[in-house]
């Protein structure tokens, strides 16, 4: 499969079967998020993989859409302030670096038929609290990550996204 074709396969699953991932399927999620590029290679992300019950609970806590708590896994996508590279005007890539990491572990994702969806709007303070972290990481993205229970239009890319011209200017604004 070519990539804008892969790359159009994945979508923002709303809906999980309580299946199980399979080690074998995340340990190859986690190796996409390892190998992302960052800037200056400083690597300034810590994922926390939750699939205990009790964790899930807590982590499903953070966030107050339903369809959240069908989730088997969830990645806590976090970024190391100590370890980001910032810019000589002291613009921190940290956010930028994880972004990377977590579209990577999108894409395998959908390579591997299962869905993820990410969630920003959580609440960081229950989050921080839930799993303990320290003053310098802090929680940028929750990934749920599951075999779908809901399909996306293979359409959507031609009614929802601005087209080409709308995106791109050449040599000036």
């Amino acid at each position: 499969m070519d990539f804008l074709t892969h790359a159009k396969k994945r979508y923002s699953t709303r809906k999980y079967d309580n299946k199980p991932v399979e080690k074998e399927k995340l340990n190859r999620i986690l190796e996409a998020a390892r190998i992302a590029p960052s800037a200056v290679n400083k690597q300034p992300w810590i994922l926390v993989v939750i699939d205990e019950p009790v964790m899930l609970e807590k982590i499903h806590g953070t966030y107050h859409r339903e369809w959240f708590n069908d989730a088997p896994l969830v990645i806590v996508a976090c970024t190391d302030h100590d370890e980001g590279w910032k810019r000589s005007d002291g613009k921190d890539h940290c956010d930028i670096d994880i972004a990377i990491a977590v579209d990577h572990m999108t894409l395998q994702a959908a390579d591997e038929s299962l869905g993820t969806c990410w969630v920003c709007n959580f609440d960081p303070v229950k989050v921080n609290d839930v799993l303990k972290l320290p003053e310098n990481i802090e929680p940028v993205v929750l990934l749920p990550i599951g075999y779908p229970l809901d399909e996306a239009n293979p359409d959507r890319h031609d009614s929802k996204r601005k087209k080409i011209s709308e995106i791109v200017r050449w040599n000036k604004f």
